[in-house]
């Protein structure tokens, strides 16, 4: 058993430059064999080369980010900012830099949906209207934690965090029934979208960048006990969810047109699974933070 744990280890467990000059490869020649609409046994290598290369890149993602910050903290400019307070603060101080990007989040998620309302009105669809709405409800739940930090640093007050943690739970759990609103529209009418161009493969890899550092975020900001802080992050990894089902609807309806029922299955089962992903964080912070404020009130602090 060990030393198949140790197999494994070293074949879906590479260093950072092996992690790249597989993935990087292997994902450029699944795209030309998808623009070619290659359906020989070329294709089936190019997608057991993409399966390896997203396992390891997932796997991998962590050393990479490591090891460029440690390249980029090596970097003069980055040294000279670090030697300010302000710059010493925002790449040092873990809580302050999540609410500087608190802020920024917002702002590109509004950009978001004025970007889908636009898309919407002018292709006439309903999924881009439905993203709209989706961003908008994310917008909300952002500007309450964003209108809290104004108040007060996260961490002093743990009991209003707390209440507002449970406020994100709640538009969370309202959040999911319009998406499963949307994807049963999308089923049943057999709908979809494409990006022009090549854009689809951009927005590939920037889907799954983001549902990376969104898992890791997740993890990573639950010990610094901040429940604002690990809201913001649940907002991140939701958003993350919905942009890899967007992906998946937009590759299907362009690889798959031909396909109606398999369009269908894969957008049920995956839109399925989302669902009960966002169900089950928003019901988890509801339960968890309303038993922790039930408690304060059990055992009010001195």
């Amino acid at each position: 058993m060990e030393r198949l744990k140790r197999l494994c280890k070293k074949i879906f467990f590479l260093k950072p430059l092996p992690t790249v000059l597989i993935a990087v490869p292997s994902f450029v020649f699944v795209c030309i064999v998808l623009c070619m609409e290659d359906h020989s046994a070329l294709s089936y290598v190019a997608y057991l080369l993409s399966a390896y290369a997203m396992i390891v890149t997932i796997t991998g993602m962590p050393r990479i980010i490591d090891a460029i910050r440690t390249g980029i903290r090596e970097m003069a400019l980055v040294k000279k900012i670090r030697s300010t307070p302000l710059g010493k603060r925002l790449l040092e101080d873990v809580v302050f830099r999540s609410e500087v990007t608190l802020h920024g989040e917002l702002v590109i998620n509004l950009l978001y949906v004025a970007l889908n309302l636009f898309s919407g009105i002018r292709y006439r669809s309903a999924w881009f209207m439905a993203l709209a709405f989706y961003y908008i409800l994310l917008s909300i739940m952002r500007a309450v934690l964003v209108r809290y930090v104004h108040r007060r640093p996260m961490g002093e007050d743990i009991i209003s965090e707390w209440k507002r943690y449970r406020a994100c739970g709640s538009i969370l759990l309202l959040m999911n029934q319009a998406l499963v609103g949307i994807l049963v529209y999308m089923v049943t009418q057999n709908r979809g979208f494409s990006y022009p161009g090549f854009m689809i493969y951009a927005m590939a890899m920037y889907s799954f960048y983001i549902v990376i550092v969104a898992v890791i975020n997740v993890i990573k900001f639950r010990k610094h006990g901040s429940p604002v802080m690990s809201a913001a992050k649940v907002i991140n990894f939701t958003a993350a969810l919905v942009s890899m089902l967007s992906l998946e609807t937009a590759m299907l309806s362009q690889f798959g047109s031909h396909q109606p029922e398999f369009r269908r299955m894969m957008l049920s089962a995956s839109g399925g699974v989302v669902c009960v992903i966002v169900l089950t964080m928003a019901i988890s912070m509801i339960v968890r933070s309303t038993k922790q404020i039930q408690k304060s009130n059990h055992y009010p602090q001195t």
